[in-house]
């Protein structure tokens, strides 16, 4: 069934409504050496909010600061329909241990950063944006909560954490009456399907929206790789500075493996008269559990062929043939538990069947 940006989606066990596609501000600045210039980023905006969308995702240090300031200009003029997400716990003053990292200190001082850039009083989705094996998970959840009961973060999230210490996060919450966690950020797509394993099962578990990035895998989902790049020139230092797909390229994204999930994906999407980044999104959008991956366009034209994939209506010979090629082993003890075996001795009865 076609979508829309304004068939809204519940976020997680909250009663946040959000477009079934965030948009991502990280492309709004071209402080990375890649990106939308000002003007550029205007109309992407304007674009996907006459349309319904109303989720964006931006962090304190994308593009130096450029993102939330763009996107809290952008904004300003009907920020009360609108849920800005951000992130902390990335270094913001290299030199200062204490301006990263998940602990208080990062938080509060990330938060009030983002305040100011955004040029607004609250923050619809705070994430912690990459989890640092450092800060005990108490100091975490209190400083959320109190920046929730204090009216500057609506509700609270995660990204880039083990499945076991989110877990952990969400039932100290729940015990202790503090903020839960609504939404879970990952990497996700048909080429990033590792999540299966524990992070999107837990997700639904323990109520949180999965929100993925990079659901076309960096761009080899849109066909735009080839063979000639499985062996890029050059260093991630050097001549692949500044340009995305030559440092995809060289960080490994574009495998034998890869490449022949991508070439599925041309073939479904020739079928249906799709291009493939509408397929490939298509394919996101109906995966359990995710209520709405983020797209990321530099162009006007890369946005409108990225929400066209809401109108892609993926049958379910196509979505076994994706699901086949892109397939991924499951590890112990998911294989094993799922096995006719363990059912058997442990149920009885074949005919039950497995929670999805």
């Amino acid at each position: 069934m076609a979508l829309t940006l304004d068939t809204y989606r519940l976020l997680g066990r909250s009663g946040l409504r959000v477009s079934p596609l965030a948009l991502g501000a990280a492309t709004f600045g071209t402080e990375w050496g890649w990106g939308a210039e000002r003007e550029e980023a205007r109309k992407l905006f304007d674009r996907y909010t006459e349309l319904g969308g109303n989720f964006f995702d931006t962090a304190s240090t994308y593009t130096n600061g450029s993102s939330e300031r763009m996107l809290g200009e952008f904004a300003r003029g009907d920020r009360e329909r609108l849920v800005l997400a951000t992130k902390y716990s990335t270094l913001r003053s290299p030199g200062d241990p204490n301006s990263g990292g998940t602990h208080r200190k990062s938080m509060l001082a990330s938060v009030e950063a983002s305040l100011r850039q955004l040029g607004t009083d609250y923050i619809d989705l705070l994430y912690l944006n990459i989890w640092d094996f450092r800060t005990p998970v108490e100091e975490i959840l209190r400083g959320l909560d109190d920046l929730v009961r204090h009216g500057k973060v609506v509700y609270v999230a995660v990204s880039s954490a083990p499945a076991w210490q989110v877990s952990r996060m969400q039932t100290i919450a729940d015990l202790r009456g503090w903020s839960p966690l609504v939404a879970l950020e990952i990497e996700y797509s048909l080429i990033e399907r590792t999540g299966e394993r524990d992070l999107i099962p837990m997700a639904r578990e323990m109520g949180l929206g999965v929100v993925p990035f990079s659901p076309l895998g960096g761009g080899v989902l849109t066909g735009k790789y080839g063979r000639d790049d499985l062996n890029p020139v050059g260093s991630i230092a050097g001549e692949t500075a500044g340009n995305r797909k030559s440092l995809n390229a060289a960080l490994g994204m574009v495998t034998e493996r890869t490449l022949a999930i991508a070439d599925v994906v041309k073939e479904v999407a020739t079928e249906l008269g799709h291009t493939p980044a509408q397929v490939a999104l298509a394919w996101t959008l109906n995966a359990p559990g995710v209520a709405a991956p983020i797209i990321g366009a530099r162009t006007v034209a890369q946005l409108e062929d990225n929400l066209g994939a809401l109108q892609v209506d993926l049958t379910p010979a196509h979505l076994a043939r994706l699901d086949e090629v892109s397939a991924i082993d499951l590890g112990n003890p998911h294989a094993l538990l799922a096995s006719d075996h363990i059912r058997t001795v442990t149920a009885g009865d074949m005919s039950i069947e497995t929670r999805r």
